[in-house]
């Protein structure tokens, strides 16, 4: 343009367009010599109100981008990627020399989403020269599931047997065999070591210790095989709501409980009250994904484990595994609580449901099951009312 310029200016003998012709020609190498200069090391921070995020909800992000320039950016736009949030651009305004930005984000989906490194893109006002810079500022959104009040939970009958007879609970002591020591004086021959004493010839006793145990273990099966439909709207999305749910309604009873995650990484959360534990094992919700290497019976095979040592199970899974269904039934026979919530993959998919045999084995135990399907309520699923007639009618 600015040759073009010159060249009218040359052939109608206007001087005036000579300063014009000069000035055009000489913005591309000013713009550049801008835009370099401004190309200095970012001080990032972002902010937003609420530190317990529920997925459904928004949420107002502030950017604030501080170059150690002091040479004024023309122009800049902030690039944001936010795991599966997607991507933001964000036009930056100066103000105090900081430049400010906010976006807004709807709709929020369950997770642990990471902040990828901001890029700033700095131009020039007439978009002849333009620069990237990238601040590496590492955070999480940390967006927890949905949780609704349950007044009562399908399982606060108890399990019965299949004559109606009430299965007890039988709660052990607390006390686990330790190792074996030397018979004190005025201690009870009851507690003598019979294999032991023969072999050291002198009375040796068993030594017990207190191993406290959780009276509710809520165990979440994070087995890909059993996930079906896209989220927010997944199968295990619901059972993620489902666990936290009746992980609440025990706490909020007053029952010490512990969160089990059947997950690559197999996270386990003490919860005690509604206050930092609660907190923790939301946070452990949020993140949790279905990336389970191996199937839920593989918690229960061992006695050590948190959740075969509560006084109650209840398992959370779309997936009935032989080996769970085997476990659970162990469980039930030697009068140990158990309960099941089963999700209905198939209709998460857009099938119809098909038959269970294992549900109805598990039901013919006296286990208290409910059965969960795409659309329905979890407030009226998991309660007590309700659950008994809706999960014989999906079983059949």
């Amino acid at each position: 343009m600015g040759l073009s310029v010159w060249v009218v200016a040359w052939l109608f003998g206007s001087r005036a367009l000579f300063p014009i012709a000069a000035g055009l020609v000489l913005a591309v190498p000013v713009a550049i010599v801008w835009v370099r200069l401004s190309r200095q090391r970012l001080a990032v921070t972002r902010s937003w109100e609420g530190h317990a995020l529920v997925e459904g909800g928004s949420v107002d992000v502030e950017l604030r981008v501080e170059p150690s320039s002091r040479i004024p950016v023309p122009a800049a736009v902030a690039h944001e990627s936010i795991g599966r949030l997607g991507e933001r651009a964000v036009d930056l305004r100066r103000r105090d020399g900081v430049y400010v930005g906010s976006y807004t984000l709807r709709n929020l989906s369950r997770g642990r989403h990471v902040f990828e490194p901001l890029r700033v893109s700095v131009s020039d006002p007439w978009q002849l020269a333009e620069a990237s810079l990238r601040a590496n500022v590492p955070e999480v959104l940390v967006v927890r599931p949905e949780i609704v009040e349950l007044d009562g939970l399908f399982s606060d009958a108890g399990a019965t047997l299949a004559d109606g007879r009430r299965l007890p609970l039988r709660r052990p002591a607390g006390l686990e065999f330790h190792t074996v020591r030397n018979h004190m004086p005025g201690e009870s021959l009851r507690r003598v070591h019979w294999p032991s004493t023969a072999r050291m010839r002198t009375l040796m006793v068993k030594d017990f210790e207190d191993a406290p145990r959780d009276e509710v273990a809520v165990l979440l099966d994070g087995d890909a095989a059993g996930v079906a439909g896209d989220a927010p709207n997944s199968s295990f999305d619901v059972a993620v709501r489902a666990a936290g749910s009746i992980l609440r309604a025990h706490v909020r009873a007053g029952h010490p409980a512990v969160l089990v995650l059947n997950t690559r990484a197999r996270e386990i959360e003490s919860v005690a009250s509604e206050g930092s534990d609660w907190g923790r094992a939301l946070d452990i919700l949020a993140g949790a994904m279905p990336d389970a290497r191996t199937p839920a019976s593989a918690l229960l095979d061992s006695a050590d484990g948190p959740a075969a040592r509560s006084l109650e199970l209840v398992v959370v899974t779309s997936r009935l595994e032989p080996g769970l269904v085997r476990r659970l039934l162990e469980r039930t026979m030697s009068h140990r609580a158990v309960a099941l919530v089963h999700i209905d993959a198939p209709t998460f998919a857009g099938r119809a449901s098909t038959p269970q045999p294992d549900l109805l084995r598990l039901q013919a135990a006296g286990v208290p099951i409910a059965v969960v399907r795409r659309g329905d309520d979890l407030r009226e699923a998991l309660g007590q009312i309700h659950a008994t007639s809706r999960s014989e009618n999906a079983i059949a």
